[in-house]
Protein backbone atom coordinates (compact mmCIF):
# COMPACT_ATOMS: atom_id res chain seq x y z
CA UNK A 1 0.00 0.00 0.00
CA UNK A 2 1.33 3.45 -1.01
CA UNK A 3 0.73 5.04 2.38
CA UNK A 4 2.76 2.42 4.25
CA UNK A 5 5.27 1.14 1.71
CA UNK A 6 8.77 0.04 2.73
CA UNK A 7 10.13 3.53 1.95
CA UNK A 8 7.74 4.99 4.49
CA UNK A 9 8.74 2.49 7.15
CA UNK A 10 12.49 2.78 6.48
CA UNK A 11 12.86 6.51 5.90
CA UNK A 12 9.77 8.52 6.81
CA UNK A 13 8.62 6.88 10.03
CA UNK A 14 11.97 7.38 11.86
CA UNK A 15 12.08 10.99 10.62
CA UNK A 16 8.52 11.53 11.83
CA UNK A 17 9.44 10.26 15.28
CA UNK A 18 12.40 12.66 15.26
CA UNK A 19 10.07 15.55 14.35
CA UNK A 20 7.71 14.68 17.20
CA UNK A 21 10.63 14.47 19.62
CA UNK A 22 11.97 17.86 18.49
CA UNK A 23 8.55 19.47 18.86
CA UNK A 24 8.11 18.03 22.34
CA UNK A 25 11.58 19.17 23.34
CA UNK A 26 11.11 22.78 22.21
CA UNK A 27 7.74 22.95 23.96
CA UNK A 28 9.23 21.55 27.16
CA UNK A 29 12.25 23.89 27.03
CA UNK A 30 10.10 26.95 26.46
CA UNK A 31 7.61 26.08 29.19
CA UNK A 32 10.41 25.27 31.64
CA UNK A 33 12.08 28.65 31.12
CA UNK A 34 8.96 30.74 30.51
CA UNK A 35 8.43 30.94 34.28
CA UNK A 36 11.99 31.97 35.08
CA UNK A 37 12.24 35.75 35.06
CA UNK A 38 15.38 37.55 33.91
CA UNK A 39 17.02 39.69 36.57
CA UNK A 40 17.12 42.60 34.12
CA UNK A 41 13.31 42.72 34.27
CA UNK A 42 12.92 43.87 30.65
CA UNK A 43 10.29 42.35 28.38
CA UNK A 44 10.96 40.58 25.12
CA UNK A 45 9.52 43.55 23.23
CA UNK A 46 11.81 45.96 25.05
CA UNK A 47 14.89 43.81 24.48
CA UNK A 48 14.06 43.49 20.79
CA UNK A 49 13.59 47.25 20.45
CA UNK A 50 16.84 48.07 22.22
CA UNK A 51 18.85 45.48 20.28
CA UNK A 52 17.47 46.73 16.97
CA UNK A 53 18.31 50.31 17.88
CA UNK A 54 21.83 49.34 18.92
CA UNK A 55 22.27 47.62 15.54
CA UNK A 56 21.16 50.75 13.70
CA UNK A 57 17.81 49.20 12.73
CA UNK A 58 15.58 51.79 14.40
CA UNK A 59 13.31 51.70 11.31
CA UNK A 60 12.42 48.04 11.98
CA UNK A 61 9.29 47.93 14.18
CA UNK A 62 8.47 45.33 16.82
CA UNK A 63 4.88 44.12 16.64
CA UNK A 64 2.75 41.85 18.79
CA UNK A 65 1.21 38.90 16.96
CA UNK A 66 -1.77 36.94 18.31
CA UNK A 67 -0.41 33.67 16.95
CA UNK A 68 0.99 31.34 19.60
CA UNK A 69 4.63 30.53 18.77
CA UNK A 70 4.25 32.89 15.80
CA UNK A 71 7.49 34.72 16.52
CA UNK A 72 9.31 35.63 13.32
CA UNK A 73 11.08 38.31 11.34
CA UNK A 74 9.30 39.30 8.13
CA UNK A 75 11.98 40.29 5.58
CA UNK A 76 9.42 41.64 3.11
CA UNK A 77 7.94 44.18 5.50
CA UNK A 78 11.07 44.39 7.67
CA UNK A 79 9.25 43.86 10.96
CA UNK A 80 9.88 41.69 14.02
CA UNK A 81 6.71 40.01 15.24
CA UNK A 82 6.55 38.48 18.70
CA UNK A 83 3.82 36.35 20.29
CA UNK A 84 2.26 37.50 23.56
CA UNK A 85 4.36 35.23 25.85
CA UNK A 86 7.51 36.68 24.27
CA UNK A 87 6.41 40.25 23.61
CA UNK A 88 4.95 40.95 27.05
CA UNK A 89 7.11 38.92 29.43
CA UNK A 90 10.65 39.10 30.79
CA UNK A 91 11.26 35.37 31.09
CA UNK A 92 14.52 33.80 29.95
CA UNK A 93 12.62 32.03 27.18
CA UNK A 94 11.03 35.28 26.01
CA UNK A 95 14.33 37.13 25.85
CA UNK A 96 16.02 34.29 23.99
CA UNK A 97 13.30 34.10 21.35
CA UNK A 98 13.10 37.90 20.96
CA UNK A 99 16.87 38.18 20.49
CA UNK A 100 16.78 35.32 17.96
CA UNK A 101 14.29 37.20 15.77
CA UNK A 102 16.41 40.33 16.07
CA UNK A 103 19.28 38.16 14.89
CA UNK A 104 17.36 37.56 11.66
CA UNK A 105 16.74 41.29 11.25
CA UNK A 106 20.46 41.93 11.65
CA UNK A 107 21.23 39.20 9.13
CA UNK A 108 18.95 40.96 6.68
CA UNK A 109 20.42 44.36 7.42
CA UNK A 110 24.00 43.17 6.94
CA UNK A 111 23.33 41.12 3.81
CA UNK A 112 23.97 37.72 5.36
CA UNK A 113 24.30 35.49 2.27
CA UNK A 114 22.54 32.30 3.48
CA UNK A 115 19.49 34.38 4.47
CA UNK A 116 19.45 36.01 1.03
CA UNK A 117 19.63 32.58 -0.61
CA UNK A 118 16.82 31.25 1.57
CA UNK A 119 14.58 34.22 0.86
CA UNK A 120 15.29 33.89 -2.87
CA UNK A 121 14.27 30.23 -3.09
CA UNK A 122 11.14 30.46 -0.93
CA UNK A 123 8.80 30.78 -3.98
CA UNK A 124 10.53 27.85 -5.71
CA UNK A 125 10.37 25.72 -2.57
CA UNK A 126 6.69 26.51 -1.99
CA UNK A 127 5.83 25.79 -5.62
CA UNK A 128 7.81 22.57 -5.58
CA UNK A 129 6.43 21.23 -2.32
CA UNK A 130 2.86 21.96 -3.49
CA UNK A 131 3.08 20.21 -6.85
CA UNK A 132 5.68 17.52 -6.20
CA UNK A 133 3.45 14.95 -4.52
CA UNK A 134 0.40 15.29 -6.84
CA UNK A 135 2.60 15.00 -9.93
CA UNK A 136 4.52 12.06 -8.52
CA UNK A 137 1.35 10.29 -7.39
CA UNK A 138 -0.31 10.70 -10.81
CA UNK A 139 2.85 9.42 -12.44
CA UNK A 140 2.92 6.46 -10.06
CA UNK A 141 -0.70 5.53 -10.86
CA UNK A 142 -0.30 5.93 -14.63
CA UNK A 143 3.25 4.57 -14.77
CA UNK A 144 4.39 7.89 -16.29
CA UNK A 145 8.06 8.06 -15.39
CA UNK A 146 8.43 11.65 -16.62
CA UNK A 147 5.83 12.90 -14.15
CA UNK A 148 7.51 11.04 -11.31
CA UNK A 149 10.87 12.54 -12.27
CA UNK A 150 9.40 16.06 -12.35
CA UNK A 151 7.87 15.47 -8.94
CA UNK A 152 11.25 14.40 -7.55
CA UNK A 153 13.00 17.43 -9.06
CA UNK A 154 10.39 19.79 -7.61
CA UNK A 155 10.62 18.21 -4.18
CA UNK A 156 14.41 18.55 -4.27
CA UNK A 157 13.85 22.32 -4.16
CA UNK A 158 12.01 21.92 -0.87
CA UNK A 159 14.90 19.85 0.52
CA UNK A 160 17.41 22.53 -0.51
CA UNK A 161 15.29 25.13 1.27
CA UNK A 162 15.43 23.14 4.50
CA UNK A 163 19.17 22.67 4.06
CA UNK A 164 19.95 26.37 3.65
CA UNK A 165 17.66 27.17 6.59
CA UNK A 166 20.02 25.46 9.05
CA UNK A 167 22.93 27.96 8.91
CA UNK A 168 20.45 30.84 8.98
CA UNK A 169 18.80 29.63 12.16
CA UNK A 170 21.99 28.57 13.95
CA UNK A 171 23.61 31.90 13.12
CA UNK A 172 20.60 33.84 14.42
CA UNK A 173 20.79 31.90 17.69
CA UNK A 174 24.52 32.58 18.03
CA UNK A 175 23.89 36.27 17.46
CA UNK A 176 21.09 36.20 20.03
CA UNK A 177 23.31 34.75 22.76
CA UNK A 178 26.09 37.25 22.03
CA UNK A 179 23.65 40.18 22.05
CA UNK A 180 21.98 39.19 25.30
CA UNK A 181 25.23 38.52 27.13
CA UNK A 182 27.13 41.45 25.63
CA UNK A 183 24.33 43.88 26.44
CA UNK A 184 24.00 42.58 30.02
CA UNK A 185 20.38 41.62 29.45
CA UNK A 186 21.24 38.20 30.86
CA UNK A 187 24.02 37.19 33.21
CA UNK A 188 26.19 34.13 32.65
CA UNK A 189 23.90 31.78 34.57
CA UNK A 190 20.81 32.98 32.70
CA UNK A 191 22.45 32.68 29.29
CA UNK A 192 22.68 28.92 29.69
CA UNK A 193 18.92 28.59 30.08
CA UNK A 194 18.26 30.89 27.15
CA UNK A 195 20.59 28.68 25.09
CA UNK A 196 18.52 25.67 26.08
CA UNK A 197 15.45 27.21 24.47
CA UNK A 198 17.33 28.27 21.34
CA UNK A 199 19.04 24.88 20.94
CA UNK A 200 15.71 23.09 21.26
CA UNK A 201 14.21 25.40 18.63
CA UNK A 202 17.17 24.74 16.32
CA UNK A 203 16.56 21.00 16.65
CA UNK A 204 13.16 21.43 15.00
CA UNK A 205 14.88 22.71 11.85
CA UNK A 206 17.24 19.72 11.87
CA UNK A 207 14.19 17.47 12.18
CA UNK A 208 12.45 19.29 9.31
CA UNK A 209 15.48 18.67 7.10
CA UNK A 210 15.56 15.01 8.14
CA UNK A 211 11.89 14.66 7.21
CA UNK A 212 12.40 16.33 3.84
CA UNK A 213 15.36 14.09 3.02
CA UNK A 214 13.39 11.03 4.14
CA UNK A 215 10.49 11.95 1.86
CA UNK A 216 12.86 12.52 -1.06
CA UNK A 217 14.51 9.12 -0.52
CA UNK A 218 11.10 7.52 -0.40
CA UNK A 219 10.14 9.10 -3.73
CA UNK A 220 13.39 7.93 -5.28
CA UNK A 221 12.85 4.40 -3.98
CA UNK A 222 9.32 4.28 -5.40
CA UNK A 223 10.58 5.66 -8.71
CA UNK A 224 13.30 3.02 -8.91
CA UNK A 225 10.73 0.25 -8.64
CA UNK A 226 8.90 1.53 -11.74
CA UNK A 227 11.92 1.53 -14.07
Amino acid sequence: MFLFDSGYMIFVLPALLFVLYAQARVKSAFERNAGVWARSGVSGARVARQLLDEAGLDDVPVERTPHQLGDHYDPRKRVVRLSAPVHDHSSLAALGVAAHEVGHAIQHGTGYVPLHIRNSIIPVAQFGSTLAWPLFFVGLLTNAGALMDIGIILFTGAVLFQLVTLPVEFNASSRAVALLEGGNYLNRDEVGRAKEVLNAAALTYVAALAMAVAQLLRLMLLRGRRR
